[in-house]
């Protein structure tokens, strides 16, 4: 490269939150929390119950306004788009809860979110209706049953299948194994493994640490509605469980 060229810019990353202060009518949640998920790579949110993390994801979907501080999906300001834009862009929501439709079928679960990828889908394989049933076979099979004819962890399955056939970029999840046996939660994560393995992108938050520290690139813990601290996997191992960082069980 001769001095006269340009330097190659660092490609910007999906979601960037900065400084982020929002919270519930006149109740501040959220004081100062920032985390960055750049393309590819998957990112945990930690911290103990009540401590700002569904209500961070809460912001980043739009459901609740950012008070301070900024959103932005590659680069682009979010705190204008409405949510169901947000998702248009690409940005994939499996909820806490699960949330599946009770009186619809797994199929009409899956098609009735189905959106085609958008041009920046960085080379990856559309999620079809074949695709997300060859992930989950056991949906494929209870494929006619009604939503709440589901196990909790099929229905998750469902919200994890229904979330891909959005073909997001960016797959956010909301305590992906909360309330499952040992080894639904085994299936989730193999998973949640397999679309990291493929390069989806993806922001979570779940109460086991080991499994987190195994499948995650980067870790942001919250404490009392801010970002205490950030850093990779190695970094996180080295600190070691302390009173103030260990997430609830």
């Amino acid at each position: 490269m001769t001095a006269s060229e340009p330097l190659p810019s660092e490609p910007l990353p999906l979601l960037t939150v900065s400084h982020l202060q929002t919270g519930y009518g006149s109740s501040q949640a959220l004081f100062d929390v920032s985390l960055t998920v750049p393309a590819g790579q998957c990112v945990s949110l930690q911290g103990r119950n009540g401590v700002g993390k569904s209500t961070t994801i809460a912001a980043i979907m739009g459901w609740l306004p950012c008070w301070q501080g900024s959103i932005k999906w590659r680069g682009e300001d979010l705190l204008k788009r409405e949510p169901f834009e947000r998702a248009r862009l690409g940005i994939g929501l499996v909820p806490e809860g699960r949330q599946v439709f009770p009186n619809l079928t797994v199929w009409e679960n899956l098609v009735a979110t189905a959106i085609k990828p958008q041009g920046g889908s960085d080379g990856q394989r559309a999620w079809t209706l074949d695709r997300v049933l060859e992930l989950f076979p056991k949906l494929a099979d209870r494929r006619k049953h009604f939503g709440y004819q589901l196990s909790g962890g099929e229905q998750q399955m469902l919200a994890i299948g229904r979330a891909l056939m959005t073909n997001p970029q960016l797959l956010i999840l909301d305590e992906a194994t909360e309330g499952l046996s040992p080894l639904l939660r085994q299936e989730i994560w193999q998973a949640l493994a397999s679309l990291r393995a493929e390069g989806l992108s993806i922001l979570l938050t779940d109460k086991n640490v080991n499994q987190l520290l195994t499948l995650c690139d980067h870790h942001v813990i919250l404490q009392k509605g801010r970002a205490i601290w950030s850093g990779d996997s190695a970094a996180l191992r080295a600190i070691g469980e302390t009173d103030h960082l260990r997430p609830s069980a």
